[in-house]
């Protein structure tokens, strides 16, 4: 009787060989596309942090209120405070909610500990019958990764003339009519200048009672 043919062992090597390769190749070309879809997901994410952000401050900066945040040494109005790394002004809760009154908006840059800086917002509601103030959660991190950034502000002045941009805004009676915001962002990620303008009118005025009495909060008057 003749003898069954098979494969011999240097056959069965060879395609052992082979099998490793090709699961070497599939599994480097899953790994690359898992790192590629993580790495776009990461983006998207950053992308939108970005986008979420410069639609909160424009949104707020829009319904900026004429209404009275703190006053100076001679007890005059001041509606809005701004500096180089932080800006404060009120602004209309969002929906119904605006019947227990305006909001305090904080936005200031932060360190974040890693040698880098945060886009902070802290807001505080304020009841319109000046009882303390409440604040409406934690500090909200609105980007993070800053590596440098400053906020600037333009008004108008007595005779209707555009002033020129300045990096502190204190005047009392009156309000930046744009605000701009510039950041520099780690890992190559861009931020679009945002200039946002501050639409306030009359019926905007709600007096110029102080509703920070009991708030001791940076900015906060007597």
């Amino acid at each position: 009787m003749k003898r069954a043919a098979g494969f011999t062992l240097l056959e069965v090597l060879g395609a052992l060989v082979l099998l490793s390769l090709l699961l070497l190749g599939v599994y480097s070309g899953v790994r690359s596309a898992t790192h590629t879809v993580r790495a776009g997901t990461l983006k998207i994410e950053q992308l939108d942090d970005v986008r979420s952000a410069q639609m909160f401050l424009r949104r707020e900066l829009e319904q900026a209120m004429t209404q009275a945040i703190a006053r100076d040494d001679n007890g005059n109005s001041i509606f809005f405070i701004g500096s180089s790394n932080e800006m404060r002004f009120a602004a209309p809760l969002p929906g119904y909610l605006g019947q227990f009154g305006p909001q305090l908006i904080d936005v200031k840059l932060v360190s974040n500990g890693d040698k880098g800086k945060q886009l902070v917002a802290s807001l505080v509601m304020l009841p319109p019958d000046g009882s303390k103030p409440k604040p409406l959660g934690e500090p909200q991190v609105l980007v993070d990764g800053v590596v440098d950034g400053s906020f600037s502000y333009r008004g108008i002045n007595q005779q209707g003339q555009a002033m020129d941009w300045q990096s502190d805004w204190n005047s009392t009676g009156n309000m930046p009519n744009i605000v701009s915001i510039k950041l520099a962002l780690q890992d190559g990620r861009e931020w679009p200048q945002l200039s946002a303008p501050l639409r306030v009118n009359a019926a905007a005025v709600q007096g110029t009672g102080n509703l920070l009495r009991g708030f001791n909060g940076p900015g906060a008057g007597p």
